[in-house]
Formats: C-alpha cells, structure tokens, sequence
C-alpha cells in the first residue's frame, strides 16, 4: 500500500540534512536507521566517483590499445573489463537512486492525501471557481469540525486546566503597538525579482529548491559537493541578505519560471498595512500574531488576577502574513489561526508546582549540542532535561511537557514527534531559551508549536513606547536593604558614536545580565573600553567609559518592583491540524481487493463526526428506529449522521472510513443494532436504547472499544463489509 511504502522509506530519512528538509531546520538524524541511511548514500556517493574514475581510465586504457594496433584478445579483454566496470557503476547508481526517491513516494502520499481532503471538501483553496488565491484556504464541514474539536481541547487542556485568563483581541493592530514589539521594522523574509517581470520569489525558498532538486536528482555530485550544500541547507535560516545573494549568484540560480536573472535580496515586511478611520491618518496592520492584544493589556490582566504572579492569559486568533510566495498546503497560508498562551512569571523564581505531573515523562528531544555535534535526536526523561539545565528552568518544562500530551492525545505520532532547542543564531537576545515541537510529515520536520522563555522583553519595550509601567509588585513583610546593579547608558554619546544603530545597542546594553554587565564594568575600569557584541546588528561594538555607567546602589524598600518575564507557548492550528490529517490517514484493501478505500484514523476527541446511523436497507421499520436511536444521540450530545441511502452497507461504511467517523451504528432489527468501530472493522450487537450511551462513552473516553468489545455479543461482519 501506498503508506506502507512511504513510511518505510521515510525511516530512512528521517531527520537527515537531506532533499526532505522542512520549513525549520534539520541538522541530523533523528534515528539509528536515518543516520544509516544518510552514511550510506554517503559512501554510495563515494564509490560512485571512485568507479566514474575506474570508468574514465579503463576507456582509456583501450583507446590506447586501439591507437598502438594492439594484438586483438587484449583489445577485447580490455573492452570487457570496461563493460564490467560501467555494469558495477550502473549497480551502484540503482541503489543510490532508490535511496533518493524516498521523495516521489512521499509525494505521492501527499498528493493522496491532499486528493481526499479536498474532495471529501476538508478544505479548498479560497474562490477556486475563480482559479484560487495562493495561502488562502476555505475550511468545508468536516475541516471546521477537527478545527472546532481541536480547538475546544487546547481550551479544555490549556485554559481550563490552568484557569487562564482569556482575551479576544481585534485582528487590526495600531501601528504604535507593533512599532514597540519591533514587527514594523524586523518582520521580514528576504525576497528577490525576476529583472524583466518583476515577479516575486522568496529568496531563501530558491536556493533550498536548488539544494534539494541536486541532493535529489544528480547523481554525479562529489561527496566534497553533497556536503557543501548539506551544509547550506543547515545554515540558510541564518544567512544575511549579502550571503544569500552570493549563493543564488555561485550557483547561477534563476527566476523558476523564465530562467531570467534575479535581483539582489532585501527584506520585504509580511504585515498587511491598513488605514483606520475615513480620513486615513491612522496606520493599522492585520496582525501577524495574537500576542501583543495580551502584552498591551497587561495591568488589567494583572489586576484581574488579584496582583499576583505567576498566571497565565491566552489568546484564539486569526493572524495574517503576507508571505511572498505561499506554498506547502495549510503549512504556509497568508490567514492562518492561532492559539497563544503568555504565561506571566517572577523573573526570580521560574520554578512550577505542577512540574511534577510532566517530570517522568520521556519523548523525542533535540538539544542545541546534539544539533552541532551532528548527532540524534534521542527520548531525554523532561525532569531530567530540566535537572541538567538542557531546559532552562521548571515552568518552560512544565509548558513542554503539556504539549506534548496535547499533541498526543490528538493523535499525533509519539515517534513522529520532537522537541527542538534552537540554536545561538536563532535566538533573540533577550531570550533565556526557546523549543519548538517539530511534527515530521511529508513534508519534513515542520515548526508547530514554539514554546520560548521571552524573559521581560515585550513588556519592556511597551512599557518604555508607551510610558506606563507594565510590571508587578512583591511586598515586603519588613522593610529590606536591597542592593541593585544599575545599568545607565549615556544616549548622548552613544548616539554620537553609533547614530543610526544607537538604539539597538542601547537596548542590547540595558538587557544585559548581571554577569556579563560585571563582566563590562570591570573591564572599563581595567581597560577603559570593551568588545560589546549587539545582537540585533549581528557584530561587535566598541564601548568605552563614557557611555554607560554601571554600578551597585544600595536602597531601602518597602516593596520590590519588577518586570515580569514571559513563557510563551504560541500554536499554529493550521500546521497541527494539516499534520493530524497525515498521520491520520492510510490506505487499506476493498474486501474484494479491487481498490484501496482510503481512511482517516482521527481518534474520537478530533472526528468531525462521532457516529453515523445506518438502516442496513430502505424499511419504514428500520428508518423509525434510526430516527428513534438519533434523537438519543442529540441528547446525549454526540454528533452523528443519519444515512438513509440506498446505497449498499459496505460503500456507507467506507463513505465515512473517509471522513475519519470512528463508529457506526447499523439498524438491521427493532429490538437490537450492530456498533462497528472504524479501524478493527469489528462489531459488537447492542439492544437500541442502549446504543446511543455506548458511543457517548466511547467518543468521551470513559471506555474503550476493548471494553465493548468484552462486555456485548460480537456480530460477523464479512457480509456488511463488501
């Protein structure tokens, strides 16, 4: 079958810096059988090279034979070597072929997948009578079920669970509020122009497809060279825009479509820019996340919450981006939803007291290290992920442990599932540490949740852009002699010496801390100037004593005042919905073994529908009954479908196998009807008013199919299933 083939292909690429990168970074395997593979494509690669050289000199060798008039079994002895040598060559080139179309078959599924979704109407592209919009999509009845059902969990699991404040912000944002958070002028993706058209390309997008198309398709490439731009995959999240355009240049890449020249990057802002009001004096942006409507409405939050600290806001949003040029499906989309979660905290105490619950936990980590090193991925207990600091600290544990059992109880593939620390480079500065939860489709390994410790920076910046203090206050039982490191830059010569960059080294100077303020300090007065490195500007500065003044002052308080910091869970809806529907979905035999019925596995939590009702044949009787056995079901709040076609039991099932439907109830007599669960294909016979209760306990979780199964009479079902 076609998944059975593409998940046994995919073991082999798991995880490796290869043609399957995804939209985040993949340094290494995340498998024993992956690492295997890229090692043996490897040295397939190498023998490859070794036996073109064999090849070349052997031709030679009988070129030579034919030029000297050679006696005629040495011509031929010659000749047949050289065969023999382009056989083994050829040899070698099948194996590193069928390593490499590990993609065709992962396209294949997609496109299988993708087929089903949009004709059982999951999900269409936006106006598509008028030829669609490129990263707009329009979700159908059962794409706005598993929305719906998704989202009703993270709100169960996140909201409820830890009583968080909820808000519901406006999608148009005043331009001062983004200016403060930095998205007016750092929201950016590099782009590049077709010199004749003046079509748009996303720069980074090119020299991946370049990368990939090679890795993929040339066999002829050196080890020296497969490397080389393996290592450009790597790094391309972090090139600027000189070193991005160097690379387009050295390897002659062009416009796709018009083999035309390009033109340099430069950075082009993903915001879509509005005007409020009739007069247009008023600049506004859809916004391009839901975060800053909590940062911004910090003080009543806080208020709300008594004054006190730690607590939590969320927010279940539309954001927009206008990518340059959207492409994967839902994984990259111009309005997409979001689901966030600002979680407030003393930046003097990260601890959590439900850590606990999520401690003994193990799954799929990626720390930094492994990710240099070039080594795995490997499953890391999270308590003592968190024990060793490769997790900052308890309350950002705490949050990935959460999403983890989110995701997984969705139904998301436990093995298909990783935790991924960013890198240095990836990292802003004022970031105490950062994850995302990758989920591997076909895609590759795809960014879905980014879980950061944001530390005091959002609040920050729009308490300084707004000149009301977004902090919180510790009250003292007695008066306390409190010393504090004051870090006071001079604007003024700091403006003179750096003018237009004053402000990010201002910023990056005022973030700094406590060590590596010290750390400043004692190296002015020792030296009377420092290497500062500014982050923001990606170099390093030149500080002397004149522009900043670091020092310790001792106080008397009544109270501490502080900004807190942020633990950020952000979700994308539509990249974790789009890899449910994949790791949902597989392909199984007609009983007649003439075509492949195609089914989802959503577990019952996410099913657009819990249960269809089926009369096996068109019969008054059986139709009062179904009517009888629905009406139960809407009591007992369970969506389900009545379908009284004549169509013939076994298309009705597979009708709904389609749709992902876990259960089916089928009306055959008055007093009893068969329940058949989805995947198993088994079913169980169980008197009519009993029914719709059994599936209300099965869609609910209070039991299990296992526990039907051993509790009610099984029924045959070889005949209905044909």
């Amino acid at each position: 079958m076609l998944l059975h083939q593409f998940f046994k292909l995919r073991t082999i690429a798991r995880n490796s810096q290869s043609p399957f990168s995804s939209l985040s970074i993949s340094l290494s395997s995340s498998s024993p059988m992956a690492a295997a593979a890229a090692s043996s494509e490897d040295s397939l690669r190498k023998a490859l090279a070794d036996k073109q050289s064999a090849v070349d000199a052997q031709g030679n060798a009988v070129r030579a034979l034919k030029a000297a008039s050679a006696a005629k079994p040495d011509i031929d002895a010659a000749i047949a070597a050289l065969n023999a040598l382009k056989l083994e060559k050829s040899s070698i080139e099948r194996s590193l072929q069928s390593i490499l179309s590990v993609a065709d078959t992962r396209e294949s599924f997609r496109h299988a997948v993708t087929n089903t979704l949009e004709r059982r109407f999951f999900y269409i592209p936006t106006a598509k009578i008028y030829g669609g919009v490129a990263g707009l999509y329009d979700y159908g009845p059962p794409g706005c079920d598993v929305k719906l059902n998704v989202l009703s969990f993270w709100r169960k699991h996140f909201v409820r669970e830890e009583q968080m404040l909820e808000m519901d912000c406006p999608c148009v944002t005043p331009e001062e509020v983004l200016k403060a958070s930095g998205h007016v002028e750092k929201f950016t993706d590099l782009m590049v122009k077709d010199t004749k058209t003046n079509n748009c390309f996303r720069a980074d997008h090119l020299l991946k497809d370049y990368c990939n198309e090679k890795l993929q398709k040339d066999l002829t490439l050196s080890p020296e060279k497969v490397a080389e731009l393996k290592n450009v995959l790597a790094l391309l999240d972090d090139f600027s825009p000189e070193e991005l355009g160097a690379k387009i240049k050295e390897y002659g890449i062009t416009a796709p479509d018009t083999q035309n020249p390009l033109s340099d990057p430069y950075p082009f802002n993903l915001m879509f820019q509005t005007k409020i009001g009739p007069s247009g004096l008023q600049t506004g942006y859809l916004r391009p996340e839901t975060a800053q409507g909590i940062f911004v409405n910090f003080r009543d939050l806080y208020y709300c919450n008594g004054n006190k600290l730690p607590f939590a806001a969320a927010q279940v949003g539309q954001a927009f981006r206008n990518e340059i040029a959207p492409r994967q499906g839902l994984l990259r989309v111009r309005e997409f939803t979001l689901a966030e979660i600002e979680h407030f905290v003393d930046p003097e105490d990260k601890s959590h007291p439900k850590f606990a619950e999520v401690a003994d936990l193990e799954f799929l980590m990626f720390p930094r290290e492994e990710q240099v090193s070039g080594q795995s991925a490997k499953r890391i207990r999270l308590g003592e992920a968190v024990s060793k600091g490769i997790v900052n600290n308890e309350t950002l544990g705490y949050f990935i442990g959460r999403v983890y059992l989110f995701l997984t109880r969705l139904g998301i593939d436990k093995d298909r599932l990783r935790f991924r620390q960013h890198l240095a480079n990836e990292m802003a500065h004022y970031a105490a540490d950062c994850w995302d939860a990758e989920i591997e489709c076909s895609y590759g390994w795809i960014e879905c949740v980014g879980i950061a410790d944001r530390s005091a920076y959002d609040l920050r910046a729009h308490s300084e852009k707004s000149k009301v203090a977004l902090v919180a206050q510790e009250k003292f039982l007695e008066p306390k002699e409190v010393e504090k490191l004051v870090i006071t830059p001079s604007k003024k010569e700091i403006g003179l010496a750096f003018k237009g960059e004053q402000k990010k080294v201002l910023e990056a100077l005022e973030a700094m801390r406590e060590k590596e303020a010290l750390d400043m300090k004692a190296a002015l007065e020792s030296k009377g100037e420092v290497e500062f490195e500014v982050c923001q500007l990606k170099k390093t500065v030149t500080i002397n004593k004149k522009m900043v003044t670091i020092q310790k002052e001792k106080k008397i308080e009544h109270q501490r005042v502080f900004t807190p910091s942020v633990i950020e869970p952000s979700f994308g809806i539509g990249r974790i919905i789009y890899c449910l529907y994949e790791h949902s979905f597989y392909m199984r035999p007609s009983k007649a073994g003439d075509e492949e019925l195609r089914v989802f596995r959503f577990p019952a939590l996410v099913a657009p529908i819990k249960c269809t009702v089926f009369p096996l044949v068109q019969n008054q009787t059986f139709e009062a009954v179904s009517k009888l056995i629905s009406k139960s079901l809407t009591a007992a709040d369970v969506s389900h479908k009545v379908d009284i076609t004549g169509t013939s039991i076994g298309k009705r099932y597979a009708r709904t196998d389609e749709l992902g439907v876990p259960f089916a109830i089928t009306v055959d007599s008055e007093s009893s009807v068969t329940i058949r669960e989805r995947d198993s294909k088994d079913q169980v016979r169980v008197d009519v008013e009993k029914a719709a209760s059994v599936v209300k306990e099965l869609t609910e979780g209070q039991s299990t199919w296992a526990d039907v199964w051993s509790n009610f009479p099984h029924h045959s079902s070889a005949a209905a299933e044909d």
